[in-house]
């Protein structure tokens, strides 16, 4: 039990750092909650006009969900643990870091939406499933420039990949590959609003927007 709570609570402090706020903060001195959406996400930086933050911030959000699910699975070897009971290991960091994301307790627990996050977790947790979960947002995103929308549907596609691709159905698992894309479609609600209202901005379009 004590390794379990100091795996959860590392993987969501790797998951609480706000890259995309401490970014902007820092080389632009500027408050990116205050910018845009308010979003500390990859998509509302680069649409402040720092795209290469908005870049790095994807990056590296990506990045923090891919170590702490690594760790997870390393300690987990370490600590001789079975195949099944590491994978459920590393299924708890995953949510973990994703919760780490999007209730940060450094802003508040107002952070992010966790769509880089996630994408980092499943690409360790499953390649296969995340494959299919990309494949699914460039599609969406190249052909209606609606970051949000291509988003929702990555996640949507990944309980449904995972149950055709995978066998396991431990409580861990299934929390992970249900909980984690229904989390990140919840954070997308007012998204979802826009979309329906037809008053969504699509990538690119920001300047255009604002004239």
């Amino acid at each position: 039990m004590k390794l379990w709570l100091l795996i959860l609570a590392v993987a969501y402090l790797l998951g609480s750092i706000p890259f995309g706020y401490l970014l902007v903060r820092i080389v632009r001195k500027q408050d990116i909650r205050e910018l845009g959406s308010g979003n500390i996400g990859a998509t509302n930086v680069a649409r402040s006009g720092a795209k290469g933050l908005g870049l790095a911030t994807l990056l590296l959000d990506c990045v923090k969900g891919v170590l702490a699910v690594l760790l997870a699975f390393q300690v987990a070897h370490q600590a001789g643990l079975d195949r099944s009971t590491a994978f459920d290991l590393a299924a708890a960091a995953a949510i973990a870091a994703i919760l780490g994301h999007v209730f940060p307790v450094w802003l508040g627990f107002h952070g992010g939406k966790g769509v880089a996050t996630a994408l980092g977790v499943f690409l360790v947790l499953s390649p296969a499933v995340i494959g299919c979960a990309l494949l699914l947002f460039l599609v969406t995103f190249a052909l209606t420039r609606y970051v949000s929308l291509a988003s929702m549907v990555g996640a949507l596609s990944i309980p449904v990949a995972a149950s055709l691709l995978h066998s396991a159905r431990s409580p861990w698992a299934l929390a992970a590959f249900l909980g984690i894309p229904l989390l990140v479609i919840v954070k997308h609600h007012a998204n979802i609003g826009r979309l329906l209202a037809g008053t969504e901005n699509r990538f690119g379009s920001a300047k255009k927007a604002a004239a």
